[in-house]
């Protein structure tokens, strides 16, 4: 009988240690959770709207400018850089008047790029491309990587630089769940 007594007196000690050593509470008493707090001064950081296009069309010395910048001013204030390194970049806009497979130019096209926004179909397909709707959103399977690719050096009908127009990842590693948030778990 002396023996559970002791038994159970130390769990009791073990356990009222345990619970006092787990409270974060500095102040002795009970704090209620509390929501986020919104009150302080936030900074935007990064623009990715489109994957790659940040990357690949803002010159280095203009990252901060254009992840800082209102979408609804970056045409204004970016579409020629990305113009100019577009056309450095694809020997498919060589030429005045050379278009992609959207029918764009590169002026057009940049124009389009320098929004870095991704539009959602609210009436249709969404997708990034699906052979026939293009950049009306982006579904999870979509391969946006390879259609940046093509619509960048593909040409008028993505066969001008077959090897710079696609980025040869044909899957994911793991399958996509049926269930939000559809990822598959991390390796």
């Amino acid at each position: 009988m002396k023996f559970n007594t002791i038994k159970l007196f130390a769990i009791a000690v073990v356990v009222s240690m345990t619970a006092y050593n787990c409270s974060n509470d500095d102040e002795g008493g009970y704090v209620a959770p509390t929501g986020p707090d919104f009150s302080g001064t936030y900074a935007q950081e990064d623009q990715m709207g489109r994957p790659a296009v940040n990357t690949v069309f803002v010159s280095s010395g203009m990252k901060d400018a254009f992840n800082t910048t209102v979408p609804s001013q970056q045409n204004a204030a970016f579409q020629s850089m990305f113009q100019t390194n577009l056309e450095a970049l694809s020997p498919a806009y060589a030429n005045p008047g050379d278009t992609n497979a959207l029918g764009l130019d590169s002026a057009t096209f940049t124009g389009l790029l320098a929004t870095d926004v991704l539009n959602v179909s609210l009436d249709g397909t969404t997708t990034f491309y699906d052979g026939t709707n293009v950049l009306t959103g982006r579904a999870l399977a979509d391969d946006v990587i390879t259609v940046e690719l093509l619509l960048i050096f593909g040409g008028e009908d993505f066969s001008e630089n077959p090897g710079l127009s696609n980025d040869n990842v044909d899957a994911n590693d793991k399958a996509f769940t049926t269930a939000f948030p559809y990822l598959a778990s991390p390796w």
